[in-house]
């Protein structure tokens, strides 16, 4: 408590707690260059409580100083809204007819190159106390590093610029460093140099999105000339120049939406390759069909890679069983939280893992001792607790429609509701009369009438609460309870408060 005590008013702590190792960590399999190593900072104790403590208080306020672009490591934001918004914007573009580009770019050694001193200028332009200005500048910029070589440190060397990867505080500065570019790209959108992708109905003004930052992850929404590209280009080079962030135009991709022709052309202005879709974002597919069976085929070979290392492995059937639901059971949860995933997948899915529950060789076909069903079933009633997929991919969807109706400000709320339009009382959106496309907010609206059997509300004031259709008295409702009253009822869909005098508590169908 001493050494908090002391950093809290004086700013500073003896220099060689900030000493850090760097341990190189191979990207890929039979890493050989220094370029497939991804270089970890290994931190001392005490420095990653301090970091932690820093970084617990700093998650608290930088939701409200980054912008809505912006969905890492913020809290009530999460990784799968981006992929949501980019799917959904890439659908409305390819209904619309309108032909666009998508600007995947990669930033190069983002953390490695990060300015100081422009992030403690940014931390100064969002009105960060001086005291934390300088707490932030001691913790970065006293930092001396060793490379571990075969497990031992080579010498000391400082750095002049770069966050390091491993410190709780780094993903945190990272992205407010980043909210210069949102800024740059909002204010050119706002200028008229960017134009985005405009999400809208009939029923509202709709909303413009021209980018998506998650950490170093990039989209830019523009369309398909020169100017927006050289636009973005502009903003870019000015982006380096300030933060040192770097965008390598090598590793780059633009992906047509609808009809561009001059594609070719366009990626030679710009320096980048071009890319086509259905491609990916987030370890996700983009622009896929939504019932298409190749997205799922990664999955599949990510389940058999890792049954690879464990058939040489003796495990007992509670082993592979401990196995099967802590790895191999979550491996689809990511994907299954948006996508629908088709029955003869889940069936090849949950083949897999039945065959390595009982025989531990998928490609072995063993007896199975008990049907699936039952091992399905809960430990309470006699089973396995094994979750079925496909009643596991209905309740992820389903969460979305929770988080509609609880969120309020969220930006992939405000496209679904500016695409798709909500009902009277705001709490879901309304049933798209368009195909699927690559969106997937159709499949999730499938499970709302489930949804809305099983959601009880809250009357408070009673305007947002439906009198007959919802449930808000005792477990059903009331058009369910007294059928006869309804059919005599004038107005079938009048709120609680239209129908209930609070002071008098009378009622008045």
């Amino acid at each position: 408590m001493g050494f908090f005590g002391d950093f809290h008013r004086n700013g500073v702590f003896e220099k060689s707690l900030n000493a850090t190792f760097i341990s190189l960590i191979p990207k890929v399999a039979g890493a050989v260059d220094i370029k497939d190593f991804r270089p970890i900072s290994l931190l001392g104790s005490v420095y990653k409580i301090l970091a932690k403590v820093l970084a617990s208080r700093l998650r608290k306020v930088v939701g409200k100083v980054v912008g809505h672009s912006q969905h890492a490591f913020i809290p009530g934001r999460q990784i799968l809204d981006a992929v949501l918004i980019a799917n959904e914007c890439i659908d409305a573009w390819i209904k619309s007819g309108n032909p666009g580009i998508l600007c995947k770019l990669d930033i190069e050694k983002a953390y490695d190159h990060v300015s100081w001193s422009f992030l403690l200028e940014i931390l100064d332009k969002m009105r960060f106390p001086s005291k934390w200005r300088k707490w932030i500048s001691f913790c970065i910029s006293t930092v001396r590093f060793s490379i571990l070589i075969n497990g031992e440190p080579a010498g000391f060397f400082s750095s002049s610029r770069g966050l390091r990867q491993g410190d709780p505080l780094s993903p945190l500065l990272f992205i407010l460093v980043m909210e210069a570019l949102s800024k740059l790209a909002l204010k050119a959108v706002e200028e008229g140099f960017l134009e985005g992708v405009k999400i809208s109905n009939s029923h509202s003004e709709g909303v413009l999105i021209s980018h998506l930052l998650f950490a170093d992850d990039t989209l830019f929404f523009c369309k398909p000339n020169e100017n927006n590209l050289g636009y973005l280009k502009c903003i870019l080079l000015i982006f380096e120049a300030m933060s040192g962030l770097r965008v390598n135009l090598n590793k780059s991709v633009i992906i047509p939406i609808g009809e561009v022709p001059n594609v070719n052309a366009l990626a030679q202005f710009f320096g980048c390759k071009v890319d086509y879709l259905p491609s990916s974002y987030l370890g996700l597919p983009l622009g896929a069909s939504y019932k298409s069976k190749a997205v799922w085929d990664p999955l599949i070979e990510r389940f058999h890679r890792r049954l690879a290392g464990w058939k040489a492995k003796l495990l007992s059937r509670g082993g592979r069983l401990t196995l099967l639901k802590s790895t191999l059971w979550s491996l689809p949860i990511y994907f299954m939280s948006l996508f629908t995933i088709p029955a003869s997948i889940a069936h090849q899915l949950e083949r897999i893992m039945r065959d390595f529950l009982w025989n531990s060789n998928s490609s072995c076909n063993g007896l199975h001792w008990v049907n699936w069903d039952e091992v399905c079933r809960p430990k309470q009633e006699g089973g396995l607790g094994i979750r079925p997929l496909r009643v596991m991919n209905e309740a992820l969807k389903t969460k979305w429609l929770w988080r509609f109706a609880k969120e309020d400000n969220a930006m992939w709320k405000n496209v679904i509701k500016a695409k798709y339009g909500t009902d009277d009382l705001g709490w879901w959106s309304k049933m798209s009369s368009f195909s699927h496309g690559v969106g997937f907010w159709k499949s999730i609206s499938a499970c709302l009438e489930r949804f809305k059997s099983l959601v009880h509300f809250e009357v408070k004031d009673g305007s947002r609460v439906l009198f007959w259709h919802d449930i808000w008295c005792g477990d059903h409702s009331l058009k369910t309870l007294f059928p006869s009253l309804f059919r005599m009822a004038r107005h079938k869909n009048a709120t609680v408060l239209d129908v209930v005098s609070w002071k008098m508590f009378t009622i008045g169908i």
